[in-house]
């Protein structure tokens, strides 16, 4: 079935981006609003040093100006979000990056200019009652010291970041615009235009011809383009190591990582733990190619359910309920939260033509979070919704507690939230579900949830390293390189299963890879939410994981995670998760013997 142009849907299921602005006129007001202050950020320039008053001022304006930008560049890539094809979004888009360009070139003085102070003279700014809410941002400046350049380097850098970001462009606009798939045969033989969005779907299905053809046209299409794709991404990595170079940086890897403060041995202990427990993938790929009773274990049948016969579809209100119901241990307050996010609009349900692949969360200070889904019908969907929605409220917690400067979480906490939700969703299913052919489907879900974000985003962030050491080596990247590199990690996560030739090229496919090492952090953020989860489960108090929602950018990340009860600096914290998968997978096997 086609899909249904964005006009041609019902508005009760798309997001209603009003509170942001009104219509199109408020946002063209909005913006030159914006602009004009922008504009005024380089009188700024050479006042903030005079004294800590002085720097207050300046911030303060600079943050507010900041505000006003991203409000309008929020409201434009969310339309563009909803139907990526349409060519006044674009072009509403397209400016909202042009003006978030210059507000970061007129900016370009603040960094040198702070570090020009003597670091004794800016640790005494620094305890000024008035700077008290630029406390952690002053530290963090002044933290990076090493890696800043002076304005005019500053400014060169800013100037280059709309152009750095056409890889990532020019990917979206491929893989969600001009690319299309061709059709297949569903499970009752007629013919389906395959998706993005179906694709999830078919790859599920207990008819493995259904798999395997929609594998084979999913993929196949991606290698029709593979050495633009290549060269895309290639871009992407050569951006990545100017920017590393230009900073003084030792790394992409190492770059990527200070911004959160969290210290290479983090990503090192990640990979080096999950590839202690390989074992135990292949133990559970051995249970899946037994109890599917397959002669070969291929790699589009990885995703299917184990257990048969299983109702895999629920629809929205279904999807809503499950949410409610299993939140419960997060309290009232986080109840009502979610309320209102079905209420009032938050939520962009459904799939049409142009929208973004995917789904994501998106906080707009002084608003509220938006979630965008492709909402198709499958319990996973539910469990995806589930996710977003812990972003968002991650989101509107940390936006309520902290000023605008400090509301910002880091990317390494970013995946926390919306796993805590996962897990207690799996747990909460798991306590009411009677039927052992359901319960077993869910086991075999909560062991998906590991391999597809432990392992699979640890193999992905494995490929990242690898992409960028050999092309900091001086490797050109292309296709057969990079997808040689995915062959490698392929036959050494998933030993036990028929690595087929189109799966080399399912990294071109992942947009992920456009923000370099940004997947570990789903590894690490599975790892810490099965840990909080089960504290608050067994505890029966979410106080302070509540608390650590609070806390938005104010704080390191790392320190972050230890108000909620976790230490990523120690590896068991990962150990510790894929002991759970153990665990969990050994239950499984007993109960599927018994079924």
């Amino acid at each position: 079935m086609e899909l249904k142009n964005r006009t041609d849907m019902d508005s009760t299921y798309q997001w209603d981006l009003s509170p942001i602005f009104a219509d199109q006129k408020e946002w063209e007001t909005a913006y030159a609003a914006a602009e004009q202050a922008v504009g005024q950020i380089a009188s700024l320039a050479g006042t903030l040093g005079a004294s800590p008053e002085a720097m207050k001022k300046g911030l303060d304006t600079i943050y507010q100006t900041l505000q006003e930008v991203e409000r309008v560049y929020l409201y434009a890539s969310l339309l563009k979000n909803s139907d990526n094809g349409d060519a006044q979004y674009q072009k509403m888009e397209g400016k909202a990056m042009n003006l978030y360009v210059a507000m970061s070139t007129a900016c370009a003085f603040l960094d040198p200019e702070i570090l020009a102070l003597p670091e004794e003279t800016l640790r005494q700014f620094m305890d000024a009652p008035c700077l008290a809410s630029y406390r952690h941002i002053l530290e963090d400046t002044n933290r990076a010291r090493p890696h800043t350049l002076d304005e005019q380097g500053e400014r060169l850098l800013a100037m280059l970041s709309d152009s750095a970001g056409t890889p990532d462009n020019c990917f979206t606009m491929l893989e969600s615009v001009d690319m299309t798939f061709p059709a297949i045969r569903d499970e009752r033989g007629e013919e389906v235009q395959l998706t993005h969005g179906n694709y999830a779907l078919f790859r599920v299905s207990a008819d493995q011809r259904v798999r395997r053809e929609s594998f084979e046209a999913y993929h196949g299409t991606f290698k029709k383009y593979i050495n633009t794709i290549a060269a895309m991404y290639a871009g992407s990595v050569k951006m990545d190591t100017y920017y590393t170079q230009a900073r003084h940086y030792g790394s992409a890897c190492e770059r990527a990582l200070f911004g959160s403060n969290v210290p290479l041995s983090v990503y090192d202990s990640l990979i080096a733990a999950v590839h202690d427990s390989l074992p135990s993938m292949q133990q559970y790929l051995a249970l899946r190619k037994k109890v599917l009773g397959l002669e070969e274990l291929n790699m589009y049948d990885l995703y299917c359910p184990m257990v048969e016969d299983i109702d895999l579809h629920i629809d929205f209100a279904q999807a809503k309920e499950l949410v409610f119901q299993a939140m419960a241990p997060l309290g009232e307050e986080y109840h009502q939260l979610l309320q209102r996010a079905f209420d009032e609009r938050w939520i962009d349900v459904y799939e049409n033509k142009g929208k973004t692949t995917g789904a994501f969360s998106c906080g707009v200070y002084g608003v509220h979070p938006y979630v965008l889904m492709n909402f198709a019908g499958t319990i996973e969907d539910a469990f995806t919704l589930a996710h977003e929605l812990g972003h968002s409220m991650h989101s509107y917690f940390s936006d309520r507690a902290q000023d605008f400067a400090n509301h910002d979480y880091r990317i390494l906490v970013a995946e926390v939230a919306s796993t805590v939700n996962e897990v207690l969703l799996t747990k909460y299913l798991l306590k009411v579900e009677q039927d052992p052919k359901r319960r077993a489907y869910l086991l075999n879900h909560f062991l998906e949830g590991f391999r597809t974000t432990v392992y699979r985003q640890t193999l992905f962030a494995e490929f990242e390293r690898k992409a960028h050491e050999l092309y900091q080596q001086g490797e050109p990247l292309t296709a057969e390189v990079l997808s040689g590199i995915y062959r490698e990690l392929n036959d050494l996560y998933y030993a036990g299963a028929v690595n087929n030739p189109l799966q080399d090229v399912e990294w071109a496919r992942v947009p992920h890879f456009y923000t370099a090492f940004y997947v570990y952090q789903y590894a690490t953020g599975f790892c810490s939410a099965v840990a909080i989860a089960n504290d608050i489960l067994s505890n029966g108090d979410a106080s302070q994981y509540l608390k650590f929602l609070t806390t938005g950018g104010s704080m390191y990340p790392i320190d972050e995670l230890k108000i909620a009860g976790v230490d990523l600096t120690k590896p068991e914290t990962v150990q510790n998760a894929l002991e759970v998968f153990q665990t969990s997978l050994d239950e499984l096997e007993q109960m599927l013997e018994k079924l």
